[in-house]
């Protein structure tokens, strides 16, 4: 699919260069954004019941990630997710002071909601997962298999479950995005 077939299909914004592989499942499209220069490849899941997502432009969603927008999910611009990383805005409380699971009334549910924010140019590994209401800073690289169960700081390398920090990331990508930004720019005449 692209623009004209999201916008077709009632996506509530969506920039130009757009694809989305026509095997992706998308969910309450009327809640989602796009921006521009997005790509997402087949067998993902994005949902947006209950919440919104919002992918800004320069983003790209690798082959089987499943996005739960329950509470909202925002990707900003430049970031990514590879293969099978599941983002959860919304899940139920394990603590078993409480039911769950969606067969249960609704009453009897303490659910943890909470908005996830993907910061710019960040990048998360294959088999990741990101709980509710946690925030991965701007620049961070999340390492394969991991477990983001709170928020991370910017411009860190994290790995492990739960996450913890390695060590800092390099920021020279900035200049690149410096340098694509001019580079689209129109020539003054």
């Amino acid at each position: 699919m692209q623009r004209e077939d999201l916008v077709d299909l009632g996506v509530r914004s969506v920039g130009a260069n757009v694809r989305v592989h026509e095997k992706a499942i998308l969910v309450d499209v009327e809640r989602m954004e796009f921006g521009s220069n997005v790509r997402i490849d087949a067998f993902c899941v994005l949902s947006a019941a209950g919440g919104s997502l919002r992918i800004g432009s320069y983003v790209h969603i690798a082959s089987h990630a499943d996005i739960y927008a329950g509470a909202g999910v925002v990707l900003e611009d430049f970031s990514g997710l590879s293969q099978a990383v599941r983002l959860y805005s919304v899940s139920d409380d394990y603590s078993g002071e409480c039911l769950t699971n969606p067969t249960v009334p609704h009453a009897l549910l303490v659910p943890k909601a909470g908005c996830i924010r993907i910061g710019r140019h960040v990048i998360v590994g294959s088999g990741s997962v990101v709980l509710p209401g946690c925030s991965i800073g701007d620049g961070s690289a999340v390492g394969a298999l991991s477990l983001v169960n709170r928020s991370l700081d910017p411009w860190g390398i994290y790995a492990g479950a739960p996450a913890r920090r390695i060590k800092e990331r390099s920021r020279k990508l900035l200049a690149a995005e410096k340098s694509l930004t001019v580079a689209r720019e129109p020539a003054l005449t």
